[in-house]
């Protein structure tokens, strides 16, 4: 099996591109997903959250506050990391389990992986996939999406690697500038190149 990474930069169709390949019939996860459930209400991952950073970041039910602790991760590089030492190791090895489990004979999986180059983990994939569009178009998406000020949505783009460090690297590239089919023009053109011995 062909285990295959797809990352680029936040708000840039990464979400899309996967419902895309799923709909092709490959098998996918999600670590935004796997990384929610790493710190979910009764978990160890929270445990240590709280431990590290407070019982500030606890909403009155006793799960996490995001924004909260949004706020104080993409202002200081030092507690990102920390958050990132207890969050990720879990989501991979999540990953590695799943992939595991799947059918003999699968020919290929995806999981999406937004930190993917930021955290080191490429060598662990056969191929990485990489989603990208113009940076305005980024922030703007970002923005839009998120209910973000252009500050706020700088310094959550700024907490990333540049996209065009992440295009140099990759061994695919879909471009989600333009419209929703040439999007999934070329998922499928990739879909067919993993496919292959290429």
């Amino acid at each position: 099996m062909r285990l295959a990474a797809l990352t680029g930069g936040i708000a840039t169709g990464k979400s899309y591109c996967l419902g895309r390949f799923a709909a092709l019939g490959v098998p996918v996860i999600d670590a935004d997903r796997l990384a929610r459930e790493a710190v979910a209400a009764g978990t160890p991952g929270l445990a240590a959250v709280v431990a590290r950073f407070g019982p500030e970041v606890l909403l009155p039910d006793g799960t996490l506050d995001r924004p909260a602790l949004g706020r104080i991760v993409f202002a200081d590089g030092a507690a990102r990391a920390d958050l990132e030492a207890i969050v990720h190791p879990d989501v991979y090895r999540r990953i590695l389990e799943w992939a595991a489990r799947l059918p003999p004979g699968t020919p290929l999986a995806i999981a999406d992986i937004p930190l993917l180059f930021e955290t080191g983990h490429q060598h662990e994939f056969d191929k990485v996939i990489v989603c990208a569009c113009d940076p305005d178009e980024q922030l703007r998406r970002l923005m839009t999406r998120d209910r973000l000020t252009e500050a706020d949505a700088r310094a959550r783009l700024a907490a990333q690697w540049p996209l065009g460090e992440k295009v140099a690297r990759a061994d695919h590239v879909i471009r989600t500038d333009g419209s929703h089919q040439e999007t999934e023009s070329q998922v499928n053109a990739v879909f067919r190149r993993l496919g292959s011995s290429a």
